[in-house]
């Protein structure tokens, strides 16, 4: 397989992954042709992988984590537009609901955030997502769990402690 090839088949849904992650269109768009640059000049590597695509998703996530992680000085636009989906009876309550979950993952740390869109959004398991983040898969579970009560609200964390 060439680069080419793979760009073809998979670049589109590494840009959606990174959109995922990032929650911002164009902060996505650069991620993923970061990435693709650095899979560009390592191809050799990344094509006798054994698979692939998990090689450059977990080069994705990398990369996510680590651009996280600087200070951005620069402006953001507020407007993020909806990813086009199916559609809906009524559209503005699925634009709704979707820009509520990306303000509610905007608020969990970037690692907690990884870990519930590789699960939910490009629909792995523990051990998938442990190899892709480099960690192992109790960090995932706990990081997951943790994730989803700080999702749910305060009463559900005291819950939690009350229970231990």
């Amino acid at each position: 397989m060439s680069f080419e090839d793979f760009v073809a088949g998979y670049g589109r849904s590494l840009v959606r992954l990174a959109f995922a992650l990032s929650g911002d269109r164009q902060v996505a768009e650069d991620l993923a042709q970061t990435v693709l640059a650095d899979v560009y000049r390592h191809w050799k590597r990344v094509r006798a992988a054994a698979n692939p695509e998990a090689y450059v998703r977990r080069m994705l996530v990398n990369a996510h984590l680590s651009w996280r992680r600087r200070r951005w000085t620069t402006e953001r636009p507020a407007d993020l537009r909806p990813e086009t989906g199916v559609p809906v009876a009524d559209p503005a309550e699925a634009v709704a609901a979707r820009d509520q979950m990306r303000m509610l993952l905007s608020r969990l740390a970037p690692r907690a955030r990884t870990v519930l869109v590789l699960r939910y959004y490009a629909d792995l398991d523990d051990a998938a997502i442990a190899a892709a983040m480099g960690v192992s898969e109790s960090s995932v579970r706990a990081t997951a769990s943790r994730a989803l009560a700080s999702l749910r609200g305060p009463a559900t964390i005291d819950a939690q402690r009350e229970t231990r």
